[in-house]
């Protein structure tokens, strides 16, 4: 899911060297669009910390990049298959074979191409400076906002919503966030609600939401 984020404490010192090479951390993500080879890392490195100082988890959409600021989130295409996923990238590497991106398991899964190990793929990063920027957690909460997700078309917006109406996470709206499709809950004026919303989100089986201000 997309946030508007600040860039990471760590990870984006600009240049740095591995195994003798120097490499030079892009100020920008914005226009990224490139092709190479994808592979995928692991159980040897789930709960180990990223280059970003978050702990690697598996099960989540995420990814190593040479030179992309972190965090960085990016839309990553099967060339052999066509599959598509978002994905957060808040690691380095991969640092072998001039391949362009390492995939978490999670994230080769939805790419199928957990057999292979390696594939062809197409890395577009999303301009994230078009959401709202992520809040920060408050005692009170004016005017406050859930984003439960973000979709390059309107359709997909649509369904989301329509679940969450259909779950009874209301109320729910879809906004024009220009190249993407927002869907948010609310408004809410205080934490304790916005707990409540979140953690039944959660428990029944929706992305994280997270706050955001209009």
């Amino acid at each position: 899911m997309p946030r508007n984020e600040p860039k990471a404490a760590y990870g984006n010192h600009s240049p740095y060297t591995v195994y003798g090479r120097k490499y030079n951390v892009l100020e920008s993500s914005v226009g990224y669009v490139q092709r190479g080879i994808a592979s995928w890392y692991g159980t040897k490195f789930h709960g180990r910390m990223t280059s970003s100082g978050e702990p690697y988890d598996m099960h989540l959409a995420t990814a190593a990049h040479k030179t992309l600021p972190l965090p960085t989130y990016a839309e990553v295409t099967n060339l052999d298959n066509g599959k598509k996923i978002i994905v957060k990238v808040n690691d380095r590497g991969p640092f072998k074979n001039e391949r362009l991106i390492d995939m978490s398991y999670a994230a080769a899964l939805r790419l199928g191409m957990l057999g292979s190990g390696t594939t062809p793929v197409e890395v577009r990063a999303i301009d994230t400076s078009v959401l709202p920027m992520v809040t920060s957690n408050a005692p009170d909460a004016p005017d406050t906002w859930l984003q439960a997700g973000a979709f390059g078309q309107r359709e997909g917006a649509e369904e989301l919503a329509e679940r969450l109406a259909r779950a009874n996470l209301k109320p729910v709206s879809i906004r024009n966030g220009g190249k993407l499709f927002l869907v948010w809950l609310g408004p809410y004026d205080s934490n304790l609600e916005i707990n409540a919303v979140t953690q039944r989100a959660i428990e029944l089986g929706f992305e994280r939401p997270h706050k955001v201000k209009r």
